[in-house]
């Protein structure tokens, strides 16, 4: 496991790189390195889900689940830059990485943390992830069953999921507990909006 970008401490050997994330309103270029998520590119569903998404909240606490090196949330932290955004991920390799990345974009409102580290009293106003599908479907749905329901009543987590990796299945799963609907599908990526029930409501 420890050569997973899933492994807390991969075992390959450190082999620095750097990719260009070019959207119509942010460009970046982030330092990679082996042992983490999609090292040699921006992945497709990244890039899929942050060109269909909706701007994120103004203000708050923002959430990037499973951060790697930091695309998602270093795009959060620059669409809203008075919001407060946290990207969690259990690869410490990529949170130091993700923090030089911050660094060099110049963007302060953005932490990287181990899951371990999150203040779980804080609520969150949008969710975005492109989630560890290959960490296995218990483990994948252990890890939503602890994060989704610290979203605020209202909220909106958005997740980009692979056709072929299950997207379809994990619609239903979610959709039995939180309103879930497929906003984008491109290239075989289906994006879903996943929101928390209101206050006074039940699903």
């Amino acid at each position: 496991m420890g050569d997973h970008y899933f492994a807390p401490r991969p075992g390959l050997p450190a082999r620095p790189g750097a990719v260009d994330l070019v959207l119509p309103d942010l460009h970046l270029r982030l330092a990679t390195d082996r042992g983490m998520f999609s090292p040699g590119r921006v992945d497709p569903g990244t890039r899929i889900l942050l060109e269909t998404v909706p701007p994120p909240p103004p203000t708050g606490h923002l959430l990037d689940l499973g951060a790697g090196y930091g695309p998602i949330a270093l795009t959060l932290a620059a669409r809203s830059p008075q919001a407060s955004v946290w990207g969690v991920d259990i690869n410490e390799r990529a949170l130091d990485t993700a923090r030089r990345n911050a660094s060099t974009a110049g963007l302060d409102n953005v932490r990287f943390i181990l899951p371990d580290e999150a203040d779980p009293g804080v609520r969150y106003a949008a969710l975005w992830s492109n989630p560890p599908i290959r960490i296995g479907k218990a483990a994948l749905h252990d890890l939503l069953n602890t994060w989704l329901p610290r979203l605020s009543p209202g909220a909106t987590a958005h997740l980009v999921v692979q056709k072929h990796l299950g997207a379809d299945s994990l619609h239903r799963w979610l959709d039995a507990s939180y309103p879930t609907e497929r906003i984008a599908s491109r290239a075989n990526y289906r994006v879903l909006a996943v929101t928390a029930p209101r206050e006074g409501t039940a699903r």
